[in-house]
């Protein structure tokens, strides 16, 4: 129980910054709708150029991550000759990643179709390697427990950019418009997409400079014996990574390939379907915080007796909260779509509940992922994500022609659902945990039951009338979570006005 208190004490920290700032960052959704319009395309060209920065991320910190967290917890092991093994490897394929896209760049750009743009590529290739360098230090600030830099580091990221933006959309023009500064290339869709991405390198590059406390811990020596059993280690995390971020991001890399169409309408539809999955926001940003407190505790109680039991009640919250978040979204969509500021990107909000629950699945499958990370038997999870990421790849190259992007949200769906199946059956063989299934299928049930009711509610009802039945409806979810595992008498504070 313990364990249970600093894991909520973690996640509180890490999800206050991680809700603050997704909330800060999403307000460059609304931004990005009103000023880049559908028929540009500008927003799809920045959902496609950052699905392949996702991808590349994984590729260059391959998997450092969770490997320093494993060696680093071992007792045989200096922390600070994993950390700046651990931090020259990436820095090293950083460097030559960059130095390789410098020298073939018109060969690059020409490949994904930015060939008039390749300050798209050379910006955004030299953004996610300082990304790529920095994910090492960001795991040492969760190592040694410093949650509280870590998110002031996150928000100051998304303040910063947030700032430029508003200064570049807003500010700018306003000055242009008064006879202040010339301001006529700014509603040039190719300019403002390129801003986009120069703000972004901008504030990466502000962010790398507050480590310098952390690379006081630095050698500035690389361990090899180590490096290689951190290898060995980690290159099915790598392949694991690889996969489960194409699991999120292919089918926005592979969609101006496979859709039946224009690439000028290509970029348009993905705009659209970009814009409306990030209404899914809950669900991602919770997953994140939960993770952030959650992979170092795991690793570092992994030997206590009662650590399985930990881990069957973590999974058992997360369902449970994640679920409440998916009512509150869908809830509250009708009001929450005008986070999209053009009503042409709406079109695609059939999406969100598919995304949404795609997402849950995710993150329950990220739960299941420690039977094998406890074990070194990291090769398991590499397995299930390349099987997830092969039905993605098929279901959208199949299906993305005739469907457009509501193939690639049924993709998604079907692939996370695969790797969760999977997951949990050979781990219930190799190394089983007592999950409470009962418990997390009767919320299940419910909120199935109740998303299915608010999906009856006819859009000829008023929309006053809407929220209000939508808000009983959550309410008899939440009336379920604390007459079933939260009863109000034993809170802190306020439980003794409940023990009557």
């Amino acid at each position: 129980m313990a364990n249970l208190k600093a894991l909520a004490k973690d996640t509180a920290i890490y999800g206050l910054s991680s809700i603050v700032g997704r909330f800060l960052n999403y307000l460059l959704v609304p931004l990005y709708t009103a000023y880049l319009s559908v028929e540009s395309g500008g927003y799809g060209i920045v959902t496609n150029m950052y699905a392949y920065t996702a991808l590349i991320l994984v590729i260059l910190t391959c998997g450092m991550e969770t490997t320093f967290f494993r060696f680093a917890n071992k007792e045989e092991h200096n922390s600070d000759m994993v950390f700046s093994t651990a931090l020259g490897i990436v820095t090293l394929l950083s460097a030559v990643f960059m130095l390789l896209v410098l020298l073939f760049l018109p060969e690059v750009s020409s490949y994904m179709k930015y060939s008039n743009h390749p300050e798209y590529v050379w910006m955004m290739a030299l953004t996610v390697s300082l990304d790529s360098i920095q994910a090492v230090p960001f795991s040492f600030l969760r190592f040694e427990k410093k949650a509280m830099k870590f998110a002031a580091l996150k928000m100051l990221f998304i303040v910063l950019n947030i700032i430029l933006n508003l200064i570049y959309f807003c500010l700018l023009p306003w000055l242009g418009r008064h006879g202040i500064i010339d301001s006529s290339n700014i509603c040039d869709p190719s300019v403002q997409v390129a801003w986009i991405f120069r703000m972004n390198l901008i504030c990466t590059s502000i962010i790398t400079f507050f480590f310098w406390k952390e690379f006081k811990h630095i050698t500035w020596h690389i361990d090899f014996r180590l490096l290689k059993d951190m290898m060995k280690y980690t290159l099915p995390l790598i392949v694991l990574g690889i996969a489960g971020i194409l699991n999120q991001t292919l089918d926005k890399q592979i969609f101006p390939q496979y859709f039946n169409g224009t690439s000028e309408e290509a970029m348009k539809e993905l705009g659209i379907y970009g814009a409306c999955v990030k209404i899914a926001f809950f669900i991602v940003m919770f997953t994140q915080a939960f993770r952030y407190a959650y992979e170092p505790m795991v690793f570092a109680n992994s030997k206590d007796k009662d650590a399985k039991e930990t881990y069957a009640l973590g999974m058992k919250w997360f369902i449970i909260s994640t679920l409440l978040g998916f009512l509150l979204v869908m809830g509250y969509l009708d009001i929450l779509q005008y986070i999209i500021r053009q009503e042409e990107y709406r079109v695609g909000l059939k999406v969100v509940p598919i995304v949404m629950a795609a997402e849950i699945m995710m993150g329950i499958f990220f739960n299941l992922s420690f039977w094998y990370k406890l074990i070194d038997k990291t090769i398991w999870g590499a397995w299930f994500s390349i099987a997830g990421c092969v039905i993605v790849f098929i279901l959208n190259a199949l299906l993305i022609p005739k469907f457009s992007y509501m193939a690639c949200a049924w993709a998604g769906f079907i692939g996370y659902a695969c790797c969760m199946l999977l997951s949990y059956f050979v781990g219930q063989k190799k190394n089983p945990i007592n999950y409470p299934l009962k418990e997390i299928g009767a919320y299940t049930l419910l909120a199935a039951i109740l998303y299915f009711l608010m999906e009856l509610v006819s859009d000829s009802v008023p929309l006053v009338f809407r929220i209000l039945i939508n808000t009983a409806l959550i309410s008899l979810y939440l009336t379920y979570l604390v007459k079933k595992d939260l009863p109000l008498k034993n809170l802190p504070y306020i439980g003794k006005y409940f023990n009557k």
